[in-house]
């Protein structure tokens, strides 16, 4: 109680709360704004369809995939119905793209003035992925009959095109300059706490959904959670957050010696410290690959087996049949596939962002050294051997959180939405956040001598314990 109260007893950290807040209510206002045109009703029904239907239920994964990782909504189309998503694509491409082409490379080591020519690029890219992807969504929903009937004429149709086309793409950008204008005058990560407060949006449903569906009675049934699965559900909530925050936190610390100078008749240097490397190096970015890839051929097989001509021959239909029954969530070839691809996506990623070379490299530059190791070659061999050993680990327990939810889901028929606040991505994601703006917090009520969240006893403006 008493680290909340400091919070507000220095003026700029109370102000950036305050303005981080209001921001943060300003995306949620403009979440309920519609777009012109679109028969809502008729949109959350073909939604609500889609979700409780089995035969099309990778095209309801796909709904539900986008809406949880963009930070909008497409059971409602608002003009924030894209979300941030566009804009952390962007980004995602051109940080691998960094690794690849020699003039990012050079741009990256010029400092702020190439870190923002490729901001710049990035927002340019976002403008075009909003253009696609509104455009895609724009011609799914006339497809499918979720627009007025008066927005249908030939006139019509081109001003519901531009017209949607200019409010999705705004919306967007406007909530990338939101992002930005937290990471200036705000505190933490503007995109990331924008995409953790649209997760976060959905907890209400979900546990109203708890609520509605729990029967505590000891002889429980018409589909209902009993006592042992409620319980069941909030132990796994508890221990997946507390295992979330372990794996984040979680570091391998390697020894380094700095050399020793002797200057005259004083010595420097010589010092102990370590350097530390992340368990879980890649983030949430394995998960988030590895399920992208998966929601296709689920959506994919279930086409085939909807659109399948009653005449074709039938091994052809058993085997269409199967993959669509083995590709869906919560099957056993699916998670084997899924685990597979998380492993893969997160030696990849490590490689993409951390080289043991350039590593070895700037220890020697800094006279520094691992004991027992000649600078150069053997440094970088044994680093590239201990991130391989500690990203193995780190990437058994994303697989571990990421089939969590598919297992409720399909085992105790529990909805994705719900059983997606007991691990994936989105839990991840609320965990890490939530870990960096306490850190912030933290650092910014330390550096003013007041006690944090992390720290231990109550200290005054002096620095001295209360």
């Amino acid at each position: 109680m008493h680290t909340i109260l400091n919070i507000f007893r220095i003026p700029e950290l109370r102000n950036r709360v305050f303005f981080t807040l209001g921001v943060l209510a300003v995306y949620r206002l403009g979440f309920f704004i519609p777009l012109v045109g679109v028969d809502q009703s008729a949109l959350a029904s073909f939604y609500q369809q889609q979700r409780d239907s089995g035969s099309i239920e990778g095209l309801g994964r796909i709904l539900d995939y986008a809406s949880i990782f963009s930070g909008g909504s497409f059971s409602q189309s608002t003009i924030f119905g894209l979300g941030i998503m566009p804009y952390i694509t962007a980004a995602i491409i051109f940080q691998l793209l960094q690794t690849a082409i020699p003039r990012l490379q050079e741009l990256k080591k010029e400092g702020a003035s190439g870190q923002q020519k490729i901001t710049e690029w990035t927002r340019y890219t976002t403008v075009a992925m909003c253009l696609v992807q509104g455009f895609m969504w724009i011609k799914f929903m006339l497809a499918n009959g979720m627009v007025r009937q008066e927005f249908l004429t030939s006139s019509n149709v081109l001003f519901f095109y531009l017209s949607g086309l200019t409010a999705l793409t705004a919306g967007s950008i406007f909530l990338m300059w939101l992002g930005e204008q937290i990471d200036k005058y705000g505190i933490g990560n503007g995109v990331s706490l924008i995409l953790t407060a649209g997760i976060i949006a959905r907890m209400p449903d979900a546990v109203q959904y708890l609520v509605d569906n729990t029967d505590l009675s000891l002889q429980s049934g018409d589909g209902k959670i009993g006592v042992v699965g409620l319980l069941f559900l909030i132990a796994a909530f508890i221990i997946v957050v507390a295992g979330s925050i372990l794996i984040t936190l979680a570091q391998r610390r390697i020894p380094i010696q700095q050399a020793r100078h002797t200057r005259g008749r004083k010595t420097y240097g010589g010092q102990r410290h370590y350097l530390p490397l992340r368990v879980n190096h890649a983030g949430v970015m394995p998960i988030i690959f590895a399920s992208s890839l998966l929601i296709f051929p689920s959506a994919f097989f279930g086409y085939m087996a909807t659109s399948m001509s009653p005449d074709a021959p039938s091994w052809w239909q058993s085997v269409v049949s199967f993959l669509n029954i083995n590709f869906q969530m919560g099957e056993y070839p699916y998670i084997v596939l899924e685990i597979l691809l998380i492993y893969f996506f997160s030696y990849f990623w490590t490689t993409v962002v951390f080289s043991p070379d350039d590593m070895s490299q700037q220890l020697r530059e800094n006279g520094s050294f691992i004991p027992g190791l000649r600078p150069g070659p053997r440094t970088a061999e044994y680093l590239e051997t201990v991130v391989e050993r500690v990203t193995y680990v780190g990437a058994g327990f994303l697989a571990i959180i990421a089939v969590i939810p598919s297992l409720v889901s399909t085992y105790m028929q529990i909805p994705i939405n719900v059983s997606s606040f007991l691990g994936g991505t989105g839990l991840l994601i609320v965990v890490s956040v939530g870990l960096d703006l306490l850190q912030r917090i933290e650092a910014n009520l330390v550096m003013r001598n007041y006690s944090g969240f992390l720290t231990g006893a109550e200290t005054g403006r002096g620095g001295r314990p209360t």
